[in-house]
């Protein structure tokens, strides 16, 4: 049985941004969420090196399976759901073209939500749930479907949004697996795949929340993201009056945004100024304390700290949101 969940209303943003003075700009503020505020656009347009999601720029092949690319597109057909049995990441999910089939650490499942959208959606297309169909081995009663925004339908698997991703050249093909350490191919469940993949790290569902503290032996507390990497601040950032990110096109490849995480799902991170914002590149971002966070693809294993006084600019993250170890903190 198929369950439609809608999007929230566009016009959420509006009141998010309004809301942002407050909450980054007045000592009285407190959490607000996805705040639609402009940051400085990478080099080259939107179009240009990645975001940290893995984007391939408006140049990029059309996209896997017939989807064409941009937010929602869902031009092509998905087909009976099979099984393939992956050498290194076991068994995976595949569309009826034998093109793999991934999931966003970022997006829910209770309720199914996706929160890639403009760029992202280029990178990733949303594998469309019109003529979707349980093969062998697939139970279908955990296939359903979400409504975008633009009124597409997207496939949902145990309740997460379903996705391609446009570098996946051929069938069988797994280059998104690990990418950012927040994109993984889907099991027959809807879990995350383990192991292997072009992207690398990552593997199994974390039992962290979404940023927790982790107490490293040479930095004292720090932040870590769900999967327990290390996250950091950019010294050329901006937190007042409102989030600015000077981290842009090939910097983001080397210092991946660290998606929105709800107030709720947080663990021992300061509260205030816990808030999300919209790049200018349209990609949304975390912030402690209104300062935007980013992980390291230095940092291959939970607890890698390799990420730390790189330039001298980069640095972790203490639960109030200051930078550790950095001149003058």
């Amino acid at each position: 049985m198929k369950t439609t969940w809608r999007s929230a209303s566009l016009a959420a943003g509006t009141v998010a941004v309004l809301a942002l003075t407050t909450a980054c700009g007045s000592e009285s503020g407190t959490s607000a969420s996805s705040q639609n505020v402009g940051a400085t656009a990478p080099a080259g347009g939107i179009g240009g090196v990645g975001s940290g999601y893995g984007q391939v720029g408006a140049s990029a092949s059309p996209a896997p399976g017939g989807v064409g690319s941009g937010t929602g597109a869902q031009g092509g057909s998905t087909g009976e759901l099979a099984v393939a049995a992956n050498p290194e990441l076991g068994k995976i999910l595949t569309d009826g073209a034998g093109k793999t089939l991934y999931r966003f650490d970022a997006d829910t499942a209770e309720p199914p939500k996706s929160n890639c959208d403009g760029d992202c959606a280029t990178a990733w297309p949303p594998v469309s749930a019109d003529d979707a169909s349980a093969g062998d081995g697939i139970d279908k009663s955990l296939l359903g479907e979400i409504t975008r925004s633009d009124g597409s339908k997207q496939l949902t698997v145990g309740g997460w949004p379903a996705y391609y991703y446009a570098k996946d050249a051929n069938a069988g093909d797994t280059t998104g697996q690990g990418v950012g350490n927040k994109w993984f191919a889907l099991t027959p469940e809807g879990k995350k795949a383990k192991g292997g993949g072009g992207g690398g790290g990552g593997g199994g569902d974390a039992a962290l929340a979404g940023l927790s503290v982790r107490k490293d032996p040479n930095l004292g507390d720090i932040v870590v993201d769900k999967n327990g990497m290390t996250v950091y601040r950019f010294l050329k950032d901006k937190a007042w009056p409102k989030p600015v990110s000077n981290c842009n096109g090939a910097c983001l490849e080397k210092w991946p945004a660290v998606a929105p995480v709800e107030a709720n799902d947080t663990k021992g991170v300061q509260k205030k100024g816990l808030m999300s914002f919209t790049r200018g590149d349209g990609v949304k971002q975390q912030t402690v304390n209104c300062s935007p966070i980013y992980t390291f693809s230095g940092d291959k294993s939970p607890g890698d700290i390799n990420g730390q006084g790189v330039g001298g600019t980069w640095y972790a993250v203490a639960p109030d949101g200051k930078l550790v170890g950095a001149p003058g903190q």
